[in-house]
């Protein structure tokens, strides 16, 4: 083993459920109620069958490219070689920072969750010890973070489940009373609230949700043939996503009506209203806003544990390419990036404390910046893709020859790309309409977008780096 490489130690079954992991969260735990709320049942499905569809294309077109080529970096890597070096650059620190403020949210979350149980301990005890657990867990070896995953996902997966059995039972009336049917569903202005604009806001929450799928692709270089584990991963993903947020919100909107005032709330400190916990009260079951509470706990964890992994991994891989400081490269014995994951612990930790500080604006900011971030990668997953696939025609390559090829094919990455800069652009409309442009609210919700953009010029123009021609695209492996 080189002592500057990763080790393989990851399965299907880790991928699998690092993907599902990464997109089953607060998102639908708690967001989905407020969902409903907004744009009815009707326009929350809408909303969340788009953006799954969207999903989809982005997976497929990440397992053609992670199946070929599976390396760590991911997009970072893929934008460097099959676009242009400088936007590689770019997405690489852009993903690094995203994950890296997700572990300060997850802690401040976790901590908010404690409170549930023990309401006079300090927020600080509880998330240094669950920073200490993500750490620890990200050190041992990449299967221990693999292991610790594939669990936290299975409790979220296995609360889905029961949650859509129980619902299904409620609606027919074998539980829970009499039967509900599709009363909800037709109720006052249902199934589609608030017209057009509510559902383009609920676009936005959906895609939120959806985001961490894109995790596997960065998992792909420490995972045992790779060949043939992606693929098969990537067409597990979608299904199993679309059934259970799909079938979840149509379980929520039938169950629970959309003007039910407990839905607005989707704040991690009101758990005991997720629309989840309501309908497990319906059913029955006395203890389910305690339960939720702890199920929301793992989900928190499990987002923290990912965000660590990927940064991680992502900055590994910029100082493996000469974006970043060569130090970072160095790897453990298991295979471990050590001084990225002690970079990474101690961003997330120092934002963290910002945000316990003065008033927390400087944690409130962080936040802003890291909005976009995840649509930014996803934007260059396309783009990386498109060129990818024309790059492999055009050196006479022949398609029956990749591991994994993506469908509907140039049809896929083109519109993945044009619902990311809807959603992009999309960010804070309401800024937009009412007369008066609020131009508070329009730099706080863009403010990532031009950071982006900066890094990504700056870089281009100091290397003076250019487009790469497509019969000069790099398909080779090469592990340095």
């Amino acid at each position: 083993m080189s002592q500057n490489q990763l080790q393989r130690g990851l399965k299907a079954r880790h991928l699998t459920m690092i993907a599902i992991g990464g997109s089953i969260g607060t998102g639908l735990f708690l967001a989905s109620g407020g969902s409903i709320h907004e744009a009815g049942p009707g326009g929350a499905l809408v909303a969340y069958i788009a953006i799954s569809i969207m999903v989809y294309f982005l997976m497929t077109s990440l397992g053609e490219m992670a199946a070929f080529m599976p390396v760590s970096g991911s997009f970072s890597t893929y934008a460097t070689k099959f676009v242009d070096p400088s936007l590689g650059f770019a997405l690489g620190w852009n993903y690094w920072y995203n994950w890296a403020i997700t572990i300060a949210v997850e802690l401040s979350a976790a901590a908010l969750i404690m409170k549930y149980w023990f309401p006079d301990t300090p927020a600080i005890l509880w998330s240094t010890l669950f920073l200490c657990l993500m750490v620890a867990l990200n050190l041992l070896s990449v299967k221990s973070y693999g292991e610790s995953e594939y669990w936290f996902a299975l409790i979220k997966v296995m609360t889905v489940i029961v949650f859509i059995v129980i619902g299904v039972l409620m609606i027919f009336g074998i539980m829970g009373g009499e039967a509900v049917g599709f009363q909800n569903f037709t109720k006052g202005d249902a199934p589609f609230n608030g017209g057009f604009m509510a559902l383009l806001g609920v676009f936005m929450i959906a895609g939120f949700s959806f985001q961490g799928t894109e995790l596997v692709g960065v998992a792909a270089g420490e995972s045992e043939d790779p060949a043939r584990n992606i693929p098969k991963a990537i067409r597990q993903i979608f299904w199993r996503i679309l059934l259970f947020y799909i079938f979840a919100i149509l379980i929520i909107g039938l169950l629970v009506p959309y003007d039910n005032p407990n839905l607005i709330s989707g704040d991690i400190t009101d758990i005991a209203i997720s629309p989840f916990t309501i309908v497990f009260e319906k059913a029955g079951f006395a203890f389910a806003a305690s339960v939720m509470n702890a199920v929301i706990l793992t989900s928190v964890l499990s987002a923290g544990n990912s965000g660590m992994y990927a940064s991680t991994r992502m900055l590994w891989t910029l100082a493996k390419e000469g974006k970043a400081p060569k130090w970072f490269a160095k790897v453990t014995r298991n295979g471990v990036p050590v001084n990225a994951l002690i970079m990474t612990a101690a961003i997330g930790a120092l934002a963290f404390l910002s945000s316990l500080f003065g008033d927390g604006e400087v944690y409130v900011w962080l936040l802003n910046a890291s909005g976009m971030s995840g649509f930014i990668a996803w934007l260059g997953i396309a783009v990386s893709h498109y060129r990818f696939r024309k790059a492999y025609l055009a050196q006479g390559r022949d398609l029956r020859d990749l591991p994994y090829r993506a469908k509907l094919f140039p049809f896929g990455p083109i519109f993945a790309f044009i619902i990311c800069c809807i959603v992009i652009i999309g960010q804070n409309y309401s800024a937009f309409i009412g007369g008066e442009i609020d131009w508070n609210g329009v730099f706080v919700s863009y403010i990532g977008l031009p950071l982006f953009l900066i890094v990504w010029l700056v870089y281009k123009y100091t290397k003076k780096s250019k487009l790469v021609p497509l019969n000069k695209v790099d398909l080779s492996m090469d592990e340095k």
